[in-house]
């Protein structure tokens, strides 16, 4: 896997994927701009980071040991065996454009009925993705009913299957990943909504960083174990920068000051709902758990805005401004130049 710590630029995208994974509860991440720019090798680099989770053995959901409060689904073959526990790598998991609903939500599994005349379940995508990434590039181009469906497995953060006489629930919670080219047409209001941090991504424009991506990717291509061992201890430094923060994460304490700041940006926005402020937070207090910080200030507020409400913004037809540009003038209005 091409290392996290050597993709060139992009550091919003960066940014954001780490913040999604010291807290979950962020909501995922859309990262949308040109083709060929590491959307893609940036998601599936970050999976390759992080230490490896526990699960129980023969747990097609990958649940935790140490979660005991989730309810095993009736045949799953984790209560046929002793309950044992394993690592293994956190899991990034594709949901293809032209995925079908059995596919990704599960279904009855035909071989052993036929054979054994036994109604059993076959966990699909979601099941895997449980405790890992969800990754759908060119998310923009997804079915509606794909769309709906992980509206509503993203809000319970389980997946229910009622079908062929099954009636299986079971977890599935994930980080959501989007990618896409913004050129290939909009993403739906309610699934944009569902995104915790949308980050734009464009071509470098100077020469220095085009070589010096073209640079890395030859050498990796050339020498693939090499380039790794090469970043392996910024790789290092990096996992464990993330431990820390998911350690330090719940002792981050936000003043009635930063509340008071975020709301009065989003207000300022013009934000349907509470969730931009809620996001905005989430991603202020991963960002000083990130930096070793015990207290949200102002920096973080600032430094994660516009990934938290750039797509949260109505159109305005009076103003030709895109989302980033409105965002970063509402903070130059609050906070000053």
């Amino acid at each position: 896997m091409f290392p996290f710590t050597a993709i060139v630029g992009q550091q919003e995208m960066k940014q954001a994927l780490l913040l999604a994974a010291v807290d979950s509860g962020i909501g995922g991440v859309l990262v949308f701009g040109d083709r060929g720019t590491g959307k893609s090798t940036a998601i599936r680099a970050l999976a390759a980071l992080l230490p490896p989770m526990r699960v129980v053995s023969h747990c097609p959901y990958n649940c935790d040991p140490a979660d005991h409060g989730t309810k095993c689904v009736g045949d799953c073959p984790a209560l046929r065996q002793a309950r044992r526990e394993k690592r293994v790598p956190v899991p990034v998991v594709d949901l293809p454009l032209g995925a079908t609903e059995d596919r990704v939500v599960g279904a009855l599994d035909l071989e052993r009925a036929l054979t054994r005349g036994e109604k059993s379940f076959e966990p699909g995508l979601l099941a895997r993705a449980n405790r890992g990434f969800l990754y759908i590039d060119e998310v923009n181009l997804l079915e509606d009913h794909l769309v709906d469906l992980l509206l509503d497995v993203a809000a319970s953060g389980e997946n229910l299957v009622e079908r062929e006489g099954l009636s299986i629930r079971h977890p599935a919670k994930f980080v959501l990943v989007g990618s896409g080219n913004p050129e290939e047409g909009e993403l739906r209001p309610q699934l944009l909504d569902r995104f915790g941090l949308s980050v734009e991504v464009t071509t470098p424009a100077d020469i220095p960083t085009r070589v010096e991506v073209v640079r890395r990717r030859d050498a990796y291509d050339r020498d693939p174990a090499a380039f790794t061992a090469h970043h392996a201890r910024g790789e290092a430094a990096v996992r464990k920068r993330l431990l820390a923060a998911r350690e330090r994460l719940a002792s981050v304490t936000l003043s009635d000051e930063a509340l008071t700041r975020a709301a009065t940006l989003c207000q300022a926005l013009g934000t349907d709902g509470l969730r931009a402020e809620l996001t905005l937070i989430r991603a202020a207090r991963a960002l000083a758990a990130l930096e070793g910080r015990d207290v949200v200030s102002d920096a973080e507020l600032r430094a994660v805005a516009p990934s938290a409400l750039r797509h949260r913004l109505r159109r305005n037809p009076l103003d030709e401004a895109g989302g980033t540009a409105r965002v970063e003038r509402a903070l130059a209005d609050m906070f000053g130049a």
